[in-house]
């Protein structure tokens, strides 16, 4: 399905760069809070920052949380709740099959199919506050303009129930974000991966009233980067730097580097204890590090940090590389004033699903339907687990992949768009069944309803 946005109009643009520039430490130098008030900058046509003053963006952010003009607050309104059940992105579903799989241990059997449902699997509860607090938007605000930094989540079908009720998309340009249609008065709406703290400055310059849906535990990311900032410590980030989590979170942090697995870790390992080609290095992680870094100084005192929703694993290997490796360069002695770990900042809910998806890979269902959006990470890794495991697995993002015709449509965890036709074989088959967190249970139960009808017409076939 194609992305959902507004058309794009001529003006004021802040680009993906602009996110990553005016944060950096040159030098390991310690900048100074300073009341946000007076550093609020003007965008220029090109969204760049005025250079001439100190930033600290957790106290211009938690100056604007003070702004009557700036709403954090989930109501958890009933009619909201209400209104989200009867357009199918409701979080929980109260009647159909997935609410019947959860009484029943997880499993349905109908006919030759087999499903087990893994026991945590679907949205979470960041999920569901945000798109419920969008909801609760179109109803404090019922006639004026509402518009959002991005998708509220990776979801296209609740992104396209937003879009249904007028609320618009800000749209992305070659050169970035288009504000330009955003007006005095008008609503916007900050979605659960968060905003770069630059465009809430121009947000907050343009006078409209800020309703933000941001993940607690995504702040709670950005509280990590910013005690890096206060060690004067270089935050290594594992993530992936064009995610827009990972955009929100390097506004606040210092010096910072993005890392995308533990390959690229090692690699920065390496070069620590090793030394090594600057210009390579600086080739290898173009785009992934804060304005000024130098691998040659920007390496000495080091913090872990993540977006929310990369794997578990991968996040405690990096850090126990990145420890060992200032211990073996520093000693033990000297750790403390060279690595910071500032605790466990993955989401609850994506090691919840990713646990889960290990404990169903462990059952060895004959294929794995995996549902959620195309560009939602951690459904990714969810896809990725089951592939790593030797498991025939189909991700599928809505129910128009899925043909009774016994043909899908289907994503790797590597990004490939594949079709495969014959994909449900004749006979007994066992299905495992998984969602990401944003991904509403009504989605789930129409991918397994085209199942069934897939079924059905092939014993049709069989019978004619």
């Amino acid at each position: 399905p194609p992305p959902i946005g507004m058309a794009t109009t001529s003006a004021v643009a802040v680009s993906a760069a602009s996110a990553f520039a005016g944060s950096a430490l040159s030098n390991r130098r310690v900048v100074k809070p300073v009341r946000a008030s007076r550093v609020v900058p003007r965008a220029s046509a090109s969204g760049s920052d005025e250079k001439d003053a100190p930033f600290d963006a957790r106290a211009f952010r938690r100056e604007l949380s003070k702004s009557p003009k700036y709403n954090r607050s989930f109501k958890k309104d009933e009619e909201s709740a209400d209104a989200m059940e009867t357009a199918g992105i409701g979080m929980v579903s109260k009647g159909g099959l997935v609410a019947q799989m959860r009484v029943e241990n997880f499993t349905h059997v109908k006919d030759d199919v087999t499903l087990k449902l893994a026991d945590a699997y679907g949205f979470c509860w960041g999920v569901e506050r945000a798109v419920q607090m969008a909801y609760e938007a179109r109803k404090q605000y019922p006639h004026e303009q509402i518009h959002i930094t991005n998708e509220i989540i990776h979801n296209p079908t609740v992104n396209k129930r937003l879009e249904d009720m007028g609320v618009k998309f800000i749209a992305e340009t070659k050169d970035g974000k288009d504000f330009s249609g955003v007006k005095d008065g008008e609503v916007v709406i900050l979605p659960a991966f968060g905003a770069s703290v630059h465009e809430m400055k121009l947000l907050a310059e343009k006078g409209v009233s800020i309703v933000d849906t941001t993940c607690p535990w995504v702040s709670k990311v950005w509280n990590a980067v910013d005690s890096h900032k206060k060690k004067e410590f270089t935050s290594i980030i594992h993530g992936k730097w064009a995610h827009e989590e990972t955009v929100a979170t390097v506004s606040f942090a210092g010096v910072y580097l993005v890392v995308k697995d533990l390959a690229e870790a090692e690699y920065v390992c390496d070069y620590i204890l090793n030394g090594g080609d600057k210009a390579a290095f600086m080739k290898k992680f173009d785009n992934a590090h804060s304005t000024g870094f130098d691998p040659e100084t920007d390496l000495i005192g080091l913090g872990i940090a993540n977006q929310t929703t990369m794997l578990k694993g991968e996040t405690e290997m990096i850090g126990k590389l990145l420890e060992k490796t200032m211990m073996t360069k520093y000693g033990v002695l000297e750790l403390n004033d060279h690595y910071k770990n500032a605790g466990d900042t993955i989401c609850d809910a994506t090691q919840e699903r990713q646990d889960a998806m290990y404990k169903l890979v462990e059952e060895k269902p004959d294929l794995m339907l995996v549902i959620g959006g195309f560009n939602s990470s951690n459904t990714q890794h969810l896809q990725e687990i089951s592939e790593d495991a030797g498991i025939v697995s189909y991700w599928v993002d809505t129910p128009d992949r899925v043909d009774t015709s016994n043909v899908i449509v289907w994503r790797t965890a590597h990004g490939e768009l594949i079709t495969t036709k014959d994909w449900l074989p004749a006979g007994d088959i066992t299905i495992g069944v998984t969602s990401g967190a944003s991904t509403p249970d009504k989605v789930v139960e129409d991918v397994i309803d085209l199942i069934f009808q897939t079924k059905a017409a092939m014993k049709a076939a069989v019978a004619a």
